[in-house]
């Protein structure tokens, strides 16, 4: 039974998807938004989320663990000194979803994921 478990797999082996993830939300950091399936969207909310709220922190070992998932020192430096900033007075609800309907080769559900102003 698959109760309880909250992780979307994506049809995917672990280290797949954890990878698929991390370079997902590092281009989300560097271009703003991102177009990509429903289901890897709605899967990178909760890393994104994660990750804004360490930038928010701001300190040594948050730039530490953000790190671990974006190995790009740039997008590490935007993510601290541009997006992060933005969002100190935010509760939370960095990212938006919007459904574009479905793509023509296999009707898979796509959206653009990006951050909110």
């Amino acid at each position: 039974m698959r109760h309880l478990n909250s992780v979307a797999r994506l049809s995917r082996l672990t280290a797949h998807r954890k990878a698929l993830l991390n370079n997902l939300s590092t281009e989300l950091f560097r271009h703003g938004k991102i177009t990509t399936t429903r289901a890897k969207a709605k899967a990178m909310v909760k890393l994104v989320h994660k990750l804004i709220t360490f930038a928010v922190r701001g300190d040594l070992h948050a730039r530490r663990q953000v790190l671990t998932y974006v190995k790009d020192a740039t997008v590490v430096k935007k993510l601290f000194e541009i997006i992060a900033p933005r969002f100190q007075t935010h509760p939370g609800g960095y990212t938006r979803i919007i459904k574009l309907g479905t793509r023509m080769g296999d009707a898979a559900e796509m959206a653009v994921i990006e951050l909110v102003e």
